[in-house]
């Protein structure tokens, strides 16, 4: 009875010592308080209370950094909320090195946020906003590494200008597009103007190109069939004398 009794009680010792790592971890084992291993995914026997274990998530993490107000290199102060994203390389480290990783990484992300864009000014901001993630992340990255972890992004995902600053950009862009028009309606002048001057130096050069143009104008203008047009005696002698031309050319032929 009593060999019963003790048989059972160690099956129930070794049901009890069995542990199940999914895929996706890691366990980092101590035997007696002293790291002993690592245990890859699948059953594993973990003999308690002598030996413990940790498991530690491979999965990349998307960690939100709360918006936090930011003095630009300009004196312009800003809200600035960003996104990170890391990943444990090194179970063991991440276990021994730090207490809690998510909150390291958190509290060394945001100090590196305020810190990085603090050195730019607004527009550099704005329109360097790749550059300053890079750099974020590269900062974070060195911070973490000896935790055993690998930052693989930073995207700063919002930025929240104050309101007297948006109507002072809003008002420079739509300056910026009144120069960019008076720009544009100045060179089609200047075109316009040129081509005029071309044509003018052709009609001197043939009178007759001028009261050809005049006779197809009036032409359009009785296409609707509702104008009454008049033609002036000295514009009929002009014709007479651009006819007689054509056919003094004509008996010259």
């Amino acid at each position: 009875m009593t060999m019963i009794i003790v048989i059972v009680l160690v099956l129930l010792y070794l049901l009890s010592s069995i542990r199940v790592v999914m895929q996706y971890e890691r366990g980092v084992v101590f035997t007696l308080g002293k790291f002993s291993g690592t245990r890859a995914a699948g059953i594993t026997v973990i003999f308690g209370p002598f030996q413990t274990m940790t498991k530690v998530s491979l999965r990349t993490v998307t960690m939100q950094i709360p918006s936090q107000k930011i003095i630009t290199k300009d004196n312009v102060s800003i809200d600035i909320a960003a996104v990170a994203y890391y990943k444990i390389t090194d179970p063991e480290k991440a276990v021994i090195a730090i207490e809690n990783v998510y909150n390291a990484i958190n509290q060394i992300s945001q100090t590196t946020v305020r810190n990085v864009v603090g050195r730019f000014s607004l527009d550099q901001l704005l329109a360097e906003t790749a550059n300053i993630n890079e750099q974020i992340k590269t900062v974070i990255d060195t911070h973490t590494e000896p935790w055993g972890t690998c930052v693989t992004a930073v995207e700063i995902k919002d930025i929240t200008l104050p309101d007297n600053m948006q109507r002072a950009m809003a008002k420079e862009a739509e300056a910026e597009r009144e120069r960019r028009a008076k720009i544009v309606a100045a060179e089609g002048e200047f075109q316009a103007a040129t081509k005029l001057g071309e044509a003018a130096d052709v009609i001197a050069s043939h009178p007759v190109a001028l009261q050809l143009r005049t006779l197809q104008t009036m032409a359009e203008i009785a296409t609707e069939k509702n104008s009454t047009i008049i033609f002036p005696a000295q514009f009929m002698t002009t014709v007479q004398e651009a006819l007689s031309m054509v056919r003094q050319d004509s008996k010259v032929d």
